[in-house]
């Protein structure tokens, strides 16, 4: 029987399996030319003709994204699933006239990531501390994760914790006894785990205290574009009506910036309610653009290009965000005292987190022997100086950004 550890995130995914002699080998994806540890975590569905009748296809990871590319006005692109799974709100929806549970989609995505990964596979499964989005309940979320593999043709399913998972990868590189913190930044929460480490004894690593929270790099993306690009579609306009002024509605760009729930906007009544209100604001234009980008489905293309930002920011003190489309012409230059404005309520509440699981294992700063971050949002300089100021930089270490959560998971799955 095979052991698999399963890293299911926002953004991408990994599955690492346990080789017979001892060793962790993540599950490679070849794309393009390009052998990668990690899946995007998407799913595409289209129609074709079958002899006159329209039949439903799917891809997943970046077979999706190749699919989606060549026709996405003509594809429905389902991304970030995991932020809906502690939602009870979201159940089902409809796709081509087909109507698909979360789990549903879950499962055709986990099938995609596993391959030939034999079905009596034991699985050990990554969850978040906290799961995203607001009233998220995370027994509730984790019960669907579990209905995901289960659809998927997975029956023996253990469940830990991502960054304790992470961690536990960690742990194995040290020596001598020590107190580590782990930070876990994924695409859609950010989570913390506190261990302790001691060679050579028969529970070696044991969780001393976590805490969670909904913020992570989807969230830094989301004040990019309500910033920078938001404004030029329309928000902070008024539109008049009945000869009064009125503020264009807000929610326009709160779902327009959140960049998984865009394809949910592009329903014909909310296309046409935006239309209406273009009509009769002040600069119709902004609106129109704003409609052209959810109608023709550029909400990945954008996405992408923000993301980059983000990333560049990490590395110099300004990027440019550069993005056009039907008339639309962007070309904003962003400093990284500009982002961190944006971000700084985001960053307090991530170190609030980080003093909550300090609290929970009834340790302080001095208490911590190291500190271990892993996550793409590692790199944003901001969030490494929430650990810098209260360990010290050479406490810290970074490592095995996407990888690590699902080597740590089929290392738990060997050990227990």
């Amino acid at each position: 029987m095979r052991l698999v550890g399963i890293d299911f995130g926002t953004t991408n995914s990994v599955a690492a399996i346990l080789q017979p002699d001892g060793r962790v080998q993540t599950r490679r994806v070849s794309t393009e030319g390009l052998v990668q540890d990690v899946f995007r975590t998407v799913l595409c569905f289209w129609q074709e003709d079958n002899r006159g009748a329209k039949r439903l296809q799917h891809a997943a990871g970046p077979q999706a994204i190749e699919a989606y590319l060549d026709d996405p006005l003509e594809s429905r692109l389902i991304m970030s699933m995991k932020t809906y799974l502690a939602q009870r709100s979201f159940t089902q929806t409809n796709i081509f006239g087909r109507i698909f549970t979360l789990e549903q989609m879950v499962a055709l995505f986990l099938e995609a990531l596993l391959g030939d990964v034999a079905k009596d596979a034991r699985i050990i499964a990554g969850r978040p501390v906290r799961f995203a989005g607001e009233f998220a309940d995370d027994d509730f979320g984790e019960a669907r994760l579990r209905a995901g593999y289960a659809a998927a043709g997975y029956a023996d399913i253990g469940v830990a914790l991502e960054p304790q998972a992470a961690g536990y990868r960690f742990t194995r590189t040290l020596t001598a006894p020590a107190t580590v913190l782990v930070g876990d930044f994924g695409g859609g929460t950010s989570d913390f785990s506190i261990l302790r480490f001691v060679p050579g004894d028969a529970q070696p690593v044991v969780s001393l205290g976590h805490s969670g929270i909904g913020i992570a790099g989807d969230t830094f993306d989301y004040r990019i574009i309500d910033n920078a690009v938001s404004p030029l579609l329309g928000k902070g306009d008024s539109y008049r009506i009945m000869d009064k002024d009125m503020p264009v509605p807000i929610e326009y760009f709160s779902g327009f910036a959140r960049w998984h729930r865009l394809s949910l906007m592009r329903a014909p009544k909310t296309l046409r309610d935006i239309e209406e209100v273009a009509r009769a604001s002040a600069d119709p234009s902004r609106l129109r653009s704003l409609i052209a980008l959810i109608r023709d489905e550029m909400g990945y293309q954008l996405y992408q290009t923000v993301s980059a930002v983000k990333a560049a920011l990490s590395r110099a003190p300004e990027a440019v965000l550069a993005f056009g489309h039907a008339g639309l012409a962007i070309e904003r230059r962003i400093t990284r005292t500009e982002f961190e404005g944006w971000i700084a309520p985001d960053i307090a509440r991530l170190g609030e987190t980080v003093d909550a699981a300090l609290l929970k294992a009834g340790l302080t700063t001095n208490d911590i022997d190291r500190v271990f971050l892993t996550g793409g949002t590692s790199f944003v300089p901001a969030v490494k100086r929430i650990f810098e100021k209260r360990f010290g930089g050479q406490k810290i270490s970074a490592g095995g950004e996407f990888v690590s959560v699902a080597e740590g998971l089929a290392l738990i799955g060997r050990d227990k």
